[in-house]
């Protein structure tokens, strides 16, 4: 009997033992912390998302909203404009976010941090990193574009990738990708700046 009693208070203990370890473990687990700067250290995690909305230039009615989304290496951009002549248009990124002059001339020229020539995106012969393209604005002047690269970031303060602080311009005509340094894209018709 005594036998019994002893290996029921042994077998007892080591069950309690064993339950509250599990509890420890458990409460370790839940307790794990992220820092800010574990999202930004190139994890999968969504590091930053941001929306620009574009005012109307040089007498025109264009406006838009654009979607900057960053996973990871990778930034994304979504964009629909409205208010358009029907037909191509080109979008930049251009150097400086502010839109405060009529003709949006105050966003200064194309972003270029790696002093390239203006060319189409990827071009072997040189591109500015704010040489997005063109786009197709529909017969009721509404168009959209998505853009995914890896040579953007948004707040990483990498001078030569950060997009914070630039403008999205959209132009009244299409990018010829080759004129410099700006495409012949014509007049300035909306302008956003990308800040946070």
């Amino acid at each position: 009997m005594k036998n019994l009693i002893l290996y029921m208070l042994l077998s007892c203990s080591i069950t309690i033992s064993c339950k509250n370890n599990d509890k420890q473990e458990a409460t370790e687990t839940e307790n794990v912390i992220i820092s800010s700067e574990d999202l930004n250290d190139n994890n999968n995690f969504l590091i930053d998302s941001l929306t620009v909305l574009l005012g109307s230039k040089s007498g025109s009615s264009a406006k838009g909203n654009v979607a900057f989304r960053q996973r990871s290496n990778t930034v994304s951009m979504t964009a629909v404009f409205s208010g358009l002549e029907e037909g191509e248009h080109a979008v930049h990124l251009h150097e400086k976010s502010d839109c405060s002059s009529n003709d949006g001339s105050s966003a200064g020229g194309h972003w270029n941090p790696n002093g390239q020539p203006h060319g189409k995106w990827g071009d072997q012969g040189g591109y500015h990193k704010g040489d997005i393209g063109n786009f197709t604005a529909n017969s009721r002047g509404v168009g959209t574009i998505t853009f995914i690269t890896e040579e953007w970031c948004i707040g990483c303060n990498d001078s030569a990738k950060d997009i914070l602080g630039k403008s999205v311009i959209v132009h009244k005509g299409t990018d010829d990708y080759t004129s410099q340094p700006s495409g012949a894209a014509g007049s300035r018709i909306s302008c956003g700046g990308i800040i946070q």
